[in-house]
C-alpha cells in the first residue's frame, strides 16, 4: 500500500541537453526565458521563452575556467554567478552580469568581481534575502556565506553568516563526492532560510531576524531521509517543493517540521518514471499566478546517479501542479 497522498504534477520537456550534461542551477527571467549553469560542463546557458507545448533550442552563452554553481537576480536583469574548483584546488568566485540592454544572439561578457576568502571550498546554492544581501552555501567548507553589496558596490563585503554540523559532508567515504550544505532559500513571509544537506540527507531552517538578516537561535530539521539537491517554496499553501536527484523525484515538504513525518509524499517520480531522472533545481514561472501552480525543473538526466542502462539526455522541464487542499498525507 502506497502512502503516497500527493496530488500528481504534470510535466512536458521545454528544452533538452545532451547526455552527461549536470544542469545544476537556473533563474528565471521577467519574460520567463531561463539561465542555466551546467556545473560539469562549466557552462552558461540560455533557454528562450516557452509555453511548454513545444521544445525550443538552449543557446550557450559563456563558458568558465571552473565549475558552475549558483545563479542569483541581484536587480531586475543583473544576475550574480558563481563558480569554483570545487573538486581539485577549490577557489571560488564571484562574476556579474548585465542584461538590462541585452538581445538574444549577442555576445555577453560576465564580468569576474572577486574570488571569494581563502576558506571558501565549493560554493554553490544561492538566493537573496533582500536587495543587496545574498546568501551562498558553501557545500565543501560546511557553511553559508553572507554577501553584502553596498548601493552602488559591484563588490560586496563577505563574511560567514551560520556554520553549523548539519553543513557538513562525509568526506572520502561516498563517491562521487555528495556535497553537504547544497540549496539555500528563504521564506520571506516567515522569516525563515531553509537548506538542504545532501551527504547528510536532511532538510533542515533556522530563523531569520528581519531587520539584521542574522540568523536566530539553531537550525531546526525541517524532515530527514531525502537526499535534496535545491527546492522552491510556495508560502501561500505552507509547502516546499524538494528536488532529489539522486532519488529521482520531487517531493512535497511541510514548512512546518510538525506536520511532515516518514512518508515520502512525492508530486513526480513515485513510482520511478523515465521522465524524471535526476532533478536538481526548479524556479516558480513569472507569470501572475504561477507560484504553487506553475514552475521550470532542471534535470542532469542521470549524470550524478545514472539508471542501470546509463543517462538520459539533461532537460528543462515545465511542471503543472495540483492546488493542495493542505498538506498531503495529514488525517488522510
Amino acid at each position: 500500500m502506497s502512502h503516497n497522498k500527493a496530488p500528481q504534477a504534470t510535466y512536458t520537456t521545454v528544452a533538452e541537453f545532451p547526455k552527461q550534461y549536470f544542469l545544476e542551477n537556473l533563474a528565471v527571467r521577467a519574460d520567463n526565458s531561463v539561465l542555466i549553469h551546467v556545473a560539469n560542463k562549466k557552462e552558461l546557458w540560455y533557454v528562450p521563452s516557452s509555453d511548454g507545448t513545444t521544445t525550443v533550442t538552449p543557446v550557450l552563452l559563456h563558458t568558465y575556467q571552473e565549475n558552475a554553481g549558483g545563479i542569483v537576480e541581484l536587480e531586475p536583469d543583473v544576475f550574480a554567478l558563481l563558480t569554483g574548483n570545487v573538486y581539485t584546488t577549490h577557489e571560488c568566485y564571484l562574476h556579474r552580469l548585465d542584461l538590462r540592454n541585452w538581445k538574444a544572439g549577442t555576445p555577453i561578457s560576465p564580468t569576474t568581481v572577486c574570488q571569494f576568502p581563502a576558506r571558501a571550498r565549493g560554493v554553490n546554492g544561492a538566493c537573496l534575502l533582500r536587495p543587496g544581501v545574498v546568501l551562498v552555501a558553501d557545500c565543501f567548507a560546511g557553511l553559508i556565506w553572507r554577501l553584502d553589496f553596498g548601493s552602488n558596490d559591484v563588490k560586496p563585503s563577505i563574511s560567514v553568516w551560520l556554520e553549523h554540523e548539519s553543513m557538513g559532508y562525509f568526506p572520502g567515504k561516498m563517491k562521487p563526492e555528495q556535497p553537504g550544505v547544497n540549496g539555500v532559500r528563504y521564506a520571506a513571509e516567515s522569516n525563515y532560510l531553509y537548506y538542504t544537506a545532501t551527504a547528510k540527507k536532511l532538510f533542515m531552517r533556522v530563523k531569520v531576524d528581519p531587520n539584521s538578516l542574522a540568523p536566530v537561535g539553531q537550525p531546526e530539521l525541517v524532515v530527514a531521509g531525502r537526499m535534496g539537491d535545491d527546492f522552491f517554496i510556495d508560502e501561500r499553501s505552507g509547502v516546499i517543493y524538494l528536488t532529489t536527484h539522486r532519488q529521482n523525484t520531487i517531493d512535497v515538504v511541510s514548512m512546518e517540521p510538525a506536520l511532515n513525518s516518514g512518508f515520502t509524499q512525492s508530486v513526480a517520480g513515485d513510482p520511478y518514471t523515465d521522465q524524471m531522472i535526476g532533478p536538481s533545481g526548479g524556479a516558480w514561472r513569472r507569470n501572475p499566478g504561477d507560484v504553487g501552480r506553475v514552475a521550470f525543473v532542471i534535470t542532469d538526466g542521470g549524470t550524478a546517479s545514472p539508471p542501470p542502462d546509463g543517462p538520459r539526455p539533461a532537460k528543462l522541464m515545465l511542471m503543472q501542479f495540483q492546488p493542495l487542499d493542505g498538506f498531503p498525507g495529514v488525517n488522510q
